[in-house]
């Protein structure tokens, strides 16, 4: 493990409080050609897994589909240490950042899919938590279920 690592690990409450703010997430897939496909989600931490959601069809579903191993990480960085420092290489970041590695889903179930839909709105667009979505959007939309294998998260003050 590295030094950083051992020295400034998240606590689980820390590493769900970030998870719950976080506004944008970051998945990695396995893509067909063996590379990593990162792409930038919007998601919600919901029961201890995460759910994001897409359009039914394109290059992450195709490689969940594959292989259903992802990686998924959020951060956030609070602010740049340089006071006081007149040597760049000193300066430093306060960040908190989280790693997730698991299994993803697509979410079958029409009455999970709408559960997970209103959380990631009420997160979003909290006003519309309860607005009607109209079944051509349920069944237009992906819902994708991240369930965790290995949480890590640190941070630097």
């Amino acid at each position: 493990m590295q030094h950083r690592m051992k020295e400034f690990t998240m606590q689980q409450p820390a590493i769900a409080a970030l998870l719950n703010r976080a506004p944008v997430g970051h998945l990695s897939t396995l893509g067909a050609d063996g590379y990593p496909y990162t792409v930038a989600v919007h998601f919600v931490w919901l029961e201890g897994c995460i759910y994001f959601h897409g359009l039914p069809q394109g290059e992450k579903l195709e490689n969940i589909a594959r292989c259903g191993k992802v990686c998924f990480t959020c951060d956030e960085l609070t602010a740049i240490l340089d006071q006081g420092i007149t040597d760049p290489c000193k300066a430093d970041a306060a960040y908190e950042s989280v790693v997730i590695r698991g299994q993803a889903a697509l979410v079958e179930e029409p009455e999970d899919k709408l559960r997970i839909l209103r959380a990631i709105i009420g997160k979003y667009v909290p006003a519309m938590a309860d607005a009607p979505i109209a079944d051509a959007m349920l069944t237009g939309t992906a819902v994708v279920k991240i369930t965790p294998e290995r949480i890590s998260g640190k941070y630097h003050e």
